[in-house]
């Protein structure tokens, strides 16, 4: 009598979570850029945020992006106890949320 061997094929490692994360730091970092341009703020911080996100199309390493992203949203914290126009609470607590997920 013949043997049969089945063949057991193992399932993929997905490894989409971490190229979510990341996008999403990319999307987050371009608002950031986007309020601090339409509101006239921080001009150091928006060319910094603009390197970063430069370096991070070369390198794929997003500590700047977090570290800077970071400093907006204490920024953006600032500005909504000023009551400026433009920054709400929920834009606030998306940045939250969204620093918080890496």
């Amino acid at each position: 009598m013949a043997k049969v061997t089945t063949k057991k094929t193992e399932a993929p490692v997905k490894k989409k979570a971490k190229t979510k994360t990341t996008l999403n730091i990319v999307k987050v970092s371009e608002s950031i850029l986007d309020k601090l341009k339409t509101l006239n703020l921080e001009p150091s911080l928006q060319s910094d945020i603009v390197w970063c996100l430069g370096s991070y199309g070369h390198d794929k390493n997003p500590v700047g992006l977090l570290e800077k992203s970071a400093q907006a949203l204490a920024l953006f914290k600032a500005e909504l106890a000023k009551k400026t126009k433009g920054i709400t609470a929920k834009f606030i607590s998306d940045l939250e949320s969204a620093l918080a997920a890496k």
